[in-house]
């Protein structure tokens, strides 16, 4: 395996590659792994995201998955990266983490089966699909400001190549406390079949990027929070989550709201709500220490 990052060496964005703590460029010039500026590992046309796919989440949602997995797109500009702060925006409380494993495209990829599709993966990285739930009251279809806001779509440290995605462990570790924590091997689909179905009807372009789901236990996170993601292989992705310098406008658009269907999806969608729902304690014990 070998881990590339970008960074900005001596202002301009260099691809290094990792050894132990030392990044090191083409051109032999060094940088410690701790005191880099980290860009997004990539520079993708588009970033594509699955809705459903680990076990835990669905039975957390108390639903079944589709025949087949479905999709949202998230906007370019919604790019994060490793370090960099994650907005909430003024005016806003629903923000919630969900830590996953990043798809890097690494060539032209059209119409390809699922077996062919790893040819096509340059790599893996590390994302974080932060959920501004205040605003799925009105966007629940596209999920355009949901999943698509500025800083909303962290991705790194990293691009990792020759890593096999099979039997790995994912964390997302909020403060030191660990709030998520499951197993590649109960994803629904797996990596070379969710490039292979996106592929079918749009056209992969080298450096894009695929959002392969998240486990259960996505949970609100408040200004100050430090946030984790951990793959087993793919290092860590940190963020620290802050308040935007600006409310959002009440001049125009639909406003944030705070609404059952906002609160269950961002608690948890069996979270107990005015005793519509009662959570079971024998499938989520922590779910009443969790509630807010």
């Amino acid at each position: 395996m070998t881990e590339f990052r970008r960074v900005l060496l001596d202002g301009y964005p260099t691809q290094v590659v990792r050894h132990g703590d030392t990044l090191v460029a083409g051109d032999g010039r060094e940088v410690g792994v701790d005191d880099a500026i980290h860009l997004p590992p990539t520079e993708p046309s588009k970033i594509i995201a699955v809705h459903l796919n680990y076990a835990s989440r669905t039975e957390e949602f108390m639903t079944k998955l589709p025949s087949a997995p479905t999709y949202f797109q998230k906007p370019v500009t919604a790019l994060n990266t490793h370090k960099g702060d994650v907005v909430r925006p003024e005016g806003c409380k629903w923000l919630n983490f969900e830590g996953e494993i990043v798809i890097v495209i690494g060539r032209t990829c059209r119409n390809v089966s699922p077996d062919e599709a790893s040819d096509y993966i340059a790599g893996y990285s590390i994302g974080n699909d932060y959920g501004l739930h205040d605003f799925r009251d009105t966007d629940a279809g596209s999920m355009l400001r949901v999943k698509g806001s500025d800083t909303l779509a962290p991705v790194g440290p990293g691009l990792v190549t020759d890593w096999d995605f099979r039997g790995k462990q994912l964390r997302t570790i909020v403060n030191g406390e660990v709030k998520q924590d499951d197993n590649t091997d109960n994803m629904e689909w797996d990596m070379n079949y969710l490039v292979a179905d996106i592929a079918r009807t749009i056209t992969l372009s080298p450096g894009d990027i695929l959002f392969s789901g998240t486990p259960a236990f996505s949970r609100p996170v408040q200004p100050g929070d430090v946030v984790e993601v951990e793959v087993e292989g793919l290092g860590k992705l940190t963020n620290r989550i802050v308040t935007g310098p600006t409310p959002i406008r009440t001049d125009v658009g639909a406003q944030p709201t705070q609404s059952e269907e906002v609160m269950s999806t961002a608690m948890g969608g069996d979270w107990e709500f005015r005793g519509i729902r009662t959570p079971s304690k024998d499938l989520y014990p922590s779910r009443v220490e969790e509630k807010r």
